[in-house]
């Protein structure tokens, strides 16, 4: 897998295949609704349970007799919803970084003959040959065993689509932290500081203040140096790497690449002094 993470010569295909996406999936809020952010969470591990759920079990009744119909069916659930998953997928992989895109390019292909056995299967179950439905499923089920492998490279290896910021609370010491007075901070600007070494971005509003962690959830770029700008009311921070955008006043995603929600720490004023602790 790290030969494939090297192989800078699948770049010419990917490259070729991102420029096809972004140019396809161009409304920001299919992209959004891909990306999973009306869940606050990544969309497409969700929605393989689906084809990857109804194959496993068509691949356990082709076992038994008497299993046929509910096989075909299980096997053409799988298949139909594979499309949307796959949809899903590309939308984000398009947003990430070149190593991780070439093994998702492995990923996608291993998928794709899955996908093209197992219409196969449902062809040749609709018309009566289960033994040669049944074989091009096992074929199905192997070729997508291979792709989950290399999705779990590409999510627990690279951190793909995974919150690359959440990794930094595990280096902040209990207890409240002393950040600053409250009456030295400039109202509606981002200001960065650091609690034990770990960066975070202030934000007041009133006498309400902010408290994030700096690193995207995205791809870990600098949100204290991004810009702030009002969406549907509420003030927001935009990445400025790939335009991941968070509400200032609870952390939520409001616009992806990212999947995943701002990490917020909870706030208070002693004293005159603004105060955060992990959640």
């Amino acid at each position: 897998m790290t030969k494939v993470e090297q192989a800078s010569g699948l770049d010419r295909v990917g490259d070729r295949l991102q420029r096809g996406v972004l140019a396809t999936l161009r409304p920001q809020w299919l992209k959004d609704l891909l990306h999973g952010v009306p869940l606050g969470h990544p969309l497409h591990p969700a929605m393989v349970q689906v084809p990857v759920g109804s194959w496993i079990s068509a691949a356990v009744l082709d076992l038994m007799p008497g299993q046929q119909r509910a096989a075909t069916t299980l096997t053409t659930l799988g298949t139909v919803s594979a499309v949307p998953a796959a949809v899903a997928g590309l939308n984000d992989w398009a947003a990430l970084a070149p190593d991780q895109r070439r093994v998702g390019l492995v990923h996608a292909a291993a998928n794709t003959v899955a996908l093209a056995c197992y219409t196969g299967s449902v062809a040749a179950r609709l018309t009566g040959r289960h033994r040669l439905g049944r074989m091009l499923g096992m074929a199905g089920l192997s070729a997508a065993s291979m792709g989950a492998y290399i999705g779990g490279h590409l999510a627990y290896k690279q951190g793909a689509q995974v919150s690359q910021s959440i990794s930094d609370l595990h280096l902040v010491s209990p207890g409240w932290h002393a950040l600053g007075e409250l009456a030295s901070l400039p109202q509606r600007q981002l200001l960065t500081r650091e609690i034990d070494d770990v960066s975070v971005i202030l934000y007041r509003h009133g006498d309400d203040v902010t408290v994030m962690l700096e690193r995207c959830p995205h791809q870990s770029g600098p949100l204290g140096q991004g810009q702030v700008q009002e969406v549907d009311g509420h003030d927001c921070v935009v990445c400025p790497w790939h335009g991941s955008t968070f509400r200032l006043n609870g952390g939520e995603v409001v616009h992806g690449p990212s999947g995943n929600d701002g990490q917020v720490l909870p706030t208070r004023v002693r004293d005159g002094v603004v105060e955060a602790r992990l959640p």
